[in-house]
């Protein structure tokens, strides 16, 4: 699978909206769908959220129950889980990721639009690889080489499909404090900054500084990243990294309160020239 197609994330997601569609259409309860398949009615809510994968026969009854007995829709939906349990082409790196990190890669390589608000270090997708080695070190302390290796390409491939003829948007807030945190020494963090100057002058990146001398501001939750799809079938889904998980959120209104957050960062941030020029500046004190 090239980084430029949607991931097996995102077509579970969209076969989990058709199926919701369809049985709400039918006046079906998920109590009454998850009988129908031997399943609780907790399971055809992670099936509708694209939570978990999908077996055909399963959905082969559930689209019986809900009268889409053949034709056209019906091979169309069994397609798609068909599609749906393709592994995406970051499957090769799960040994080095956390549980929950798959999910999100699946997501960010399949948006249109990300939003993001950064404050411990720069964002993953606009890190040199020196930094991001630093970044993957300071994170994984004890692991081998190899895997911090394997974490650092994983990084650096994500960055292509940024990067790509077919990249998303990305509008990002970086809180100040990320620029002066020291990763690597001072030549990676003089690298580091130059590299975020010249990416933030792309077409498709927008790249705003929440200054120290501001104060307090809408991003004091810490950071957050929103993402939009192409699909209309999709919603916008909102990521928060944890410790030792991560928490993704799609209800109308937890989404709102996060796109107003973020538009108020972007409001009260320096716009991008002087954002870049606030970058040069720090980047000479290194």
């Amino acid at each position: 699978m090239s980084v430029q197609e949607p991931g097996s994330v995102v077509r579970r997601m969209l076969l989990g909206s058709q199926l919701r569609r369809l049985r709400e259409a039918r006046g079906i309860t998920r109590e009454a769908a998850g009988y129908s398949i031997r399943a609780s009615e907790s399971k055809i809510s992670r099936m509708e959220l694209g939570r978990v994968s999908f077996k055909s026969r399963d959905v082969e009854d559930l689209l019986t129950l809900y009268g889409i007995t053949d034709g056209p829709e019906r091979e169309s939906l069994l397609s798609l889980v068909r599609e749906a349990n393709v592994a995406g082409w970051w499957h090769s790196y799960n040994d080095v990721l956390p549980s929950w990190f798959p999910t999100y890669v699946g997501l960010e390589g399949a948006a249109s639009l990300i939003r993001v608000y950064e404050v411990q270090f720069v964002h993953g997708l606009l890190q040199t690889e020196e930094y991001a080695r630093a970044v993957v070190r300071r994170g994984m302390r004890g692991a081998c080489q190899a895997d911090v290796d394997k974490r650092v390409a994983l990084r650096l491939e994500r960055q292509r499909h940024l990067l790509g003829e077919h990249g998303p948007e990305l509008h990002i807030v970086l809180d100040e404090a990320a620029l002066h945190r020291p990763y690597g020494d001072r030549d990676v963090m003089r690298g580091q900054l130059r590299h975020l100057a010249e990416i933030s002058e792309r077409p498709n990146v927008r790249l705003q500084v929440m200054p120290f001398g501001f104060g307090g501001h809408s991003g004091e939750s810490g950071a957050f990243t929103l993402l939009s799809f192409p699909e209309s079938d999709l919603s916008d889904v909102v990521y928060m990294e944890q410790l030792t998980s991560a928490l993704y959120l799609d209800k109308r209104e937890d989404v709102a309160q996060y796109e107003l957050a973020l538009k108020e960062l972007q409001q009260d941030s320096p716009g991008p020239e002087e954002s870049r020029e606030l970058i040069h500046r720090i980047a000479q004190q290194h």
